[in-house]
């Protein structure tokens, strides 16, 4: 490299993060029970099987009436019948009659409206009552007509919808008991170091337990992947690929953590360069992860973090995340918030920078973002209290107390 040159440009974060989810996508998809499809991800469109309500039903308690009958206030009707719901009334409301009626019941043939109960007299509970109307009552009032939520045939839910409860609520009373959702993708988590100690066991003399693991399962567990623990590769080469092989069940993606930087004991890219498969990228302009990996093993994808805690949960929220849900038949866009900065920050250098930070509100209810005073990647006591990252782009200039900024909330799970 000629004397003059500085280092080549590091990759940009939003590069990245589009190299790696290019050619991601779901395997396939199966039918489940719609109670067992919280967070899938629909791999067709549903249409309503039923129309909601099915028949017209009366919104209020009151009498099904019609309202040429009770144009002026005295009108007399007489009660014939009664409608509840679950037991309709089977007749034909005619001149000067009204059926007692009640929420949610179907209203009979021939009324074409509501009076409240509130706004007549009774001499009864019971049929042959006399009723006069006390309101003059509006043509179709309070009446919810047949398909007034759903039209049978309708489509309800696309394809690339993720179930919540309450769609699940709404697919379950249009009629469908299934769906069809994308298998959850399989995830196996990677950790690397012969500083490692499994959880539960003693460190030795400078050896940690391995904390990595344990969060990345979870991680990948709350985005909705099937997480898969492939333990702990020992720092030599041929390592990390002996362990992905050894895998039990096909893997979706391979995720590792360590092993990624450029010292004598770091091997994941030379593990992918001897044996012929692929790499993508190494390094980004990232703080902190700037030493992530991308490329395949086997032709499985392979997202490799950085090893230190901070800096492989952060990388976790930039690119594990999307990840998976690209598997899953989803998209994930991170929410950002403008929020107005609480300290002095130092100008940003050529890397984009997340800083563990706390957003709450002032008493007008804007965001406010604090960030951490101390920002070490080995510092998970510090990201553990965060609940954001104040994202800086590359070369942000100096920022003072009342700027606004960027960030991104962290989900509460994760």
């Amino acid at each position: 490299m000629p004397m003059n040159e500085g280092p080549p440009p590091l990759l940009p974060v939003a590069e990245a993060l589009a190299r790696i989810l290019q050619g991601l996508a779901p395997s396939q998809a199966e039918s489940c029970a719609l109670q067992d499809v919280v967070g899938r991800v629909l791999a067709t469109d549903i249409a309503a099987r039923l129309s909601l309500p099915p028949a017209a039903v009366s919104a209020m308690d009151g009498y099904a009436v019609r309202a040429a009958d009770c144009t002026a206030t005295a009108a007399l009707l007489t009660r014939v019948g009664e409608s509840a719901a679950g037991k309709p009334w089977d007749g034909i409301v005619t001149a000067g009659e009204a059926v007692r009626i009640f929420t949610g019941a179907v209203v009979p043939d021939g009324a074409d409206t509501i009076l409240l109960q509130e706004d007549v007299s009774a001499t009864a509970e019971t049929d042959g009552a006399t009723i006069t109307v006390n309101e003059v009552p509006r043509e179709g009032q309070f009446i919810r007509p047949a398909g007034l939520d759903v039209t049978a045939g309708d489509a309800i839910l696309a394809a690339g919808t993720m179930m919540s409860a309450r769609l699940i609520a709404l697919a379950i009373s249009a009629g469908h008991t299934e769906v069809s959702v994308w298998r959850r993708p399989h995830v196996g988590i990677l950790s690397t170091g012969d500083e490692l100690v499994a959880p539960g066991g003693t460190p030795g003399p400078g050896q940690i337990i391995s904390s990595n693991a344990t969060y990345l399962l979870s991680f990948a567990a709350a985005c909705g992947a099937v997480p898969v623990d492939l333990g702990i590769a020992r720092d030599r080469p041929g390592e990390m690929l002996a362990c992905v092989r050894a895998a039990t069940v096909p893997l979706d993606l391979v995720v590792t953590s360590g092993g990624a930087s450029v010292g004598t004991h770091d091997h994941i890219v030379d593990d992918l360069s001897a044996s012929g498969t692929e790499l993508g990228f190494w390094k980004i302009a990232m703080r902190p992860g700037k030493p992530l990996i991308h490329g395949r093993i086997d032709d499985i994808p392979l997202l490799g973090l950085p090893g230190n805690p901070v800096s492989s949960a952060v990388c976790a929220n930039v690119f594990l995340r999307p990840a998976v849900a690209r598997l899953s038949g989803g998209n994930h866009a991170p929410q950002m918030v403008s929020a107005k900065l609480s300290l002095d920050l130092k100008a940003n250098d050529r890397r984009q920078d997340y800083l563990r930070a706390t957003l709450a509100y002032d008493e007008e209810g804007l965001p406010v973002v604090t960030p951490a005073r101390k920002q070490d990647s080995s510092m998970i006591s510090v990201y553990a209290g965060a609940n954001a990252l104040l994202v800086r782009p590359p070369y942000d200039a100096p920022r003072q107390a009342g700027d606004m900024v960027m960030a991104m909330p962290l989900d509460p799970l994760l």
